[in-house]
């Protein structure tokens, strides 16, 4: 009988192996050969959660994602060092931390720029949920009677419904058939540029100690400015277009097609691209207040600074 049990074992062994991503499994061999020389190895924080990526691993540059074979994607806690990065304005700007932070604590997700969008908001959730526990506490102030009401909301439940995701990448624009994919985080750091024009041009239109003429050619270059990154953006999305007459997947042909494109086409990829970013953010929360019982939405914000600062 033990003849016969013993080849089962080894085919169980690598298929156990290969549960986890590669550089995942690596620094969890580097831990345990840690241990001879550093008695405190085995305090060393260890995976917390597992996730499923909304993009199923699709749409990341080469090389910038140890991709799982189950599908399944290592999170860990994190540490001080990763917390003092959210706190620091500068790399919050720049999307430094958030890179960094994600590194450190999804290392199968190599190069965090080049991830997309819709995996953005479910690994950052995903790191809180292994850093703080799978509820979050929000404040919100009843806008009836203005009273301040603390809910919990359990992000474990958001994490798993979203991570059947599936992403739709064509847009049909007759006779065309556009494909999208989403926005990547550098990309998403470059919109906030366009943030910063607007409000430039804003600051240009409300200087007094600037002439009309001044002004209006300031104001022109920025517009300029905006719409130009506002078009190449959308332009990088597009990967392939799908003629009667066959296809291209040419950058410079398609960008030259997205400026030259009728207005209508143009809006159809940019909602659709942000259609399916809608669809997996946090959404908002139906409550009601402790002190007057009025029923509200409660929208849930996933800005860093503040979505890693309230730790239960």
């Amino acid at each position: 009988m033990d003849q016969q049990n013993q080849p089962q074992m080894p085919p169980e062994i690598p298929q156990m192996q290969t549960q986890l991503p590669p550089q995942v499994q690596a620094r969890l061999n580097q831990a345990a050969q840690a241990k001879s020389s550093n008695p405190l190895s085995q305090y060393f924080r260890q995976p917390k959660v597992y996730m499923r990526l909304p993009s199923q691993g699709k749409f990341y540059t080469q090389g910038g994602l140890d991709r799982s074979t189950t599908g399944d994607y290592a999170v860990y806690a994190m540490t001080a060092k990763d917390e003092l990065m959210f706190k620091t304005p500068d790399a919050l700007l720049s999307g430094q931390s958030t890179v960094e932070v994600i590194k450190s604590c999804i290392p199968a997700i190599t190069d965090p720029w080049s991830m997309p969008s819709i995996d953005l908001d479910a690994s950052l959730v995903a790191i809180r949920i292994a850093t703080y526990g799978e509820n979050m506490e929000v404040v919100a102030n009843c806008p009836k009677c203005d009273e301040e009401n603390n809910y919990d909301i359990n992000l474990v439940s958001w994490l798993e419904k979203i991570g059947n995701f599936e992403y739709k990448q064509e847009v049909m624009v007759d006779p065309l058939t556009i494909y999208v994919r989403p926005y990547s985080y550098r990309e998403i750091t470059k919109t906030t540029l366009k943030t910063f024009e607007q409000q430039r041009i804003f600051q240009i239109v409300n200087d007094e100690s600037l002439s009309d003429e001044v002004k209006l050619e300031k104001f022109g270059e920025s517009f300029i400015k905006l719409t130009e990154l506002t078009v190449d953006t959308i332009a990088g999305c597009v990967h392939k277009i799908v003629t009667p007459e066959g296809e291209t997947s040419d950058a410079e042909q398609i960008k030259e097609f997205v400026n030259n494109a009728p207005k209508n086409v143009f809006d159809q990829i940019s909602e659709h691209i942000q259609k399916m970013k809608d669809q997996i953010e946090l959404e908002p929360q139906n409550v009601k207040c402790t002190s007057c019982d009025t029923e509200f939405t409660m929208p849930v914000t996933m800005d860093q600074a503040s979505f890693f600062a309230k730790g239960s």
